[in-house]
């Protein structure tokens, strides 16, 4: 029997396994952050452990950092003391470090990969849920917590239950409009958030295969949303054309070997999934989501669905919605568009493209964070920050910023958000304030309008 792509990496990293109990696997990369870094750092110190490969690990700041004026000293304690403490972590223990200000500084799910430390065939862990993103290449990437952090630090080992195999496969060719946020979104709002629990996503078909690298990783980066464990694409040309030539990506004959080996990894045609689900591209739209989590999605010319559940009727009453009603035309003051899901130079083509020529909305407070130093000098050399300053956006600097409003980025407490990020739970922007999850393109038009339009009557 044929093995699936998940089962060949994880056998290639598996070191042992305990009698009917979890697995020992091999994590090849570590990525590490300022907030879920600091208490894993310190139970190795008290235990007088070394950090054991620290040549496999990079370090970024990105949750809690400013996304304006970042030449000037932190004014925010917390963050400054948890940037402070990562830097001399680092320094400490001799790991690799991107902080404040470097030209690789960014997100930790948008610098890895555009630096070419993510790789096809590997094994990836980072204390953050949205570590899934990496699986865009080809690899198990997953999220650990700060005890799991540890382990790894001190024997760059995890110990595992072995998830099962999930297949998602889309076929056919997508409507004008839309992007990888709305295939996922759509996927999720028909599968629901716990659909994918104990499980390892693979997507496959005609629509994954015909993404850029960004689309993918937009797609990894919330299999999280369906309870996944992480999610993953087939490495193919296109992936191998977007790792070639960065920075940490092999060179030549090197390069030519790695192709080889990667090429092996797709899933064998009689390779067996525990679960399947099958879409057609033709069924999805532009999506927004309605309530507090990423599955109460619809499309947006639908109205919001009838439902007796007590948590739905909650949520509703927390967004201020109302079964059978449409969120066309709902007014709306707050726009971002960044976050690890969407703040790749990608993302901002689309916004720029839509926005040129155009003035946003007086009642509208529109932030643009890019995912990275590198994406933001893309939006410049590119001409895109001129378009979106023209049109009276607000370009700011790299970071996690707006979606989970660990800084000074926050949503008012009652205002609605149209956001690109991943999550629209209760008070994930800010105390109170309310999310809508949309694509770049949704967000966008948006911004223009000062309300949710219907985007396919707006697209030449």
């Amino acid at each position: 029997m044929g093995q699936t792509l998940f089962d060949k990496i994880w056998d290639h990293h598996l070191i042992d396994t305990i009698k009917n109990g979890p697995q020992v696997l091999y994590i090849d990369k570590h990525l590490i952050h300022e907030v879920t870094s600091p208490q894993a750092f310190n139970e190795l110190k008290e235990r007088s452990i070394p950090v054991f490969r620290p040549n496999q690990i990079v370090a970024t700041a990105d949750h809690n950092t400013p996304t304006i004026n970042q030449h000037l000293p932190i004014k925010d304690t917390l963050s400054k003391n948890q940037l402070d403490q990562l830097y001399t972590n680092c320094i400490d223990n001799n790991i690799t470090l991107y902080q404040l200000g470097h030209q690789y500084n960014g997100i930790v799910h948008v610098m890895a990969p555009e630096l070419g430390i993510t790789q096809p065939g590997m094994t990836m862990v980072c204390g953050d849920s949205h570590t899934s993103t990496h699986g865009a290449f080809g690899a198990i990437a997953f999220g650990i917590g700060t005890s799991q952090v540890a382990q790894v630090f001190a024997s760059q080992c995890l110990l595992l239950t072995k998830p099962k195999n999930l297949r998602v496969t889309v076929n056919g060719e997508l409507h004008k409009g839309v992007l990888s946020k709305d295939v996922i979104l759509y996927i999720i709002s028909k599968l629901g958030t716990n659909s994918g629990t104990g499980y390892f996503c693979e997507y496959a078909g005609d629509v994954f295969k015909n993404m850029s690298m960004e689309g993918r990783m937009t797609v990894c980066n919330m299999s999280i949303e369906m309870g996944a464990r992480g999610g993953m694409i087939a490495p193919d040309e296109t992936t191998y054309n977007y790792i070639k030539g960065r920075k940490f990506a092999p060179k030549g004959i090197e390069f030519d070997k790695k192709v080889a080996y990667w090429n092996t990894l797709p899933s064998d045609n009689d390779a067996i999934f525990d679960q399947e689900y099958t879409f057609d591209a033709a069924d999805i739209e532009p999506m927004l989501t309605y309530g507090t989590n990423p599955g109460m999605g619809i499309k947006i010319t639908e109205t919001i669905p009838v439902n007796e559940n007590a948590s739905f009727k909650k949520s509703l009453e927390y967004m201020n919605f109302e079964v059978g009603a449409s969120l066309i035309n709902q007014p709306i003051n707050y726009v971002f568009i960044g976050s690890c899901t969407n703040s790749r130079i990608e993302d901002f083509r689309v916004a720029a493209n839509y926005i040129k020529g155009k003035q946003k909305a007086s009642n509208v407070t529109a932030w643009l964070v890019p995912g990275s130093k590198q994406v933001e000098n893309q939006i410049i050399e590119e001409g895109l920050k001129d378009i979106f300053v023209e049109a009276g956006f607000e370009l700011r600097q790299p970071g996690c910023s707006a979606c989970l409003a660990m800084n000074d980025d926050k949503i008012p407490k009652g205002e609605y958000c149209v956001s690109t990020s991943n999550r629209n739970f209760e008070g994930r922007q800010g105390q109170g304030s309310r999310t809508i999850l949309a694509s770049p393109l949704v967000a966008a038009a948006t911004a223009i309008e000062g309300r949710i339009i219907d985007i396919t009557k707006h697209l030449n």
